[in-house]
């Protein structure tokens, strides 16, 4: 079976950390470069899924879009 994921793929200074949007658990791949940390949070996906079961991909509100927005914040 092929499932599609909206991943988020953020860059920081010491390299790439991937993440699956609307996921129960944690799952997370890292890397060098973007394609590392993407290839990474896929086997990480496809691991997660392997030993804790496909109704971890049962989401009550699957995510439609996602959005990355700036907020000012007063602390």
């Amino acid at each position: 079976m092929i499932k599609q994921f909206k991943i988020v793929v953020e860059k920081l200074p010491d390299g790439y950390v991937a993440y699956p949007l609307g996921m129960k658990g944690i799952v997370v791949g890292e890397g060098d470069t973007y394609e590392e940390a993407l290839a990474d949070v896929k086997s990480a996906i496809r691991f997660h899924i392997e030993t804790f079961g496909q109704e971890l991909l049962d989401v009550e509100s699957p995510v439609l879009e996602a959005f990355v927005a700036e907020a000012r914040v007063a602390i």
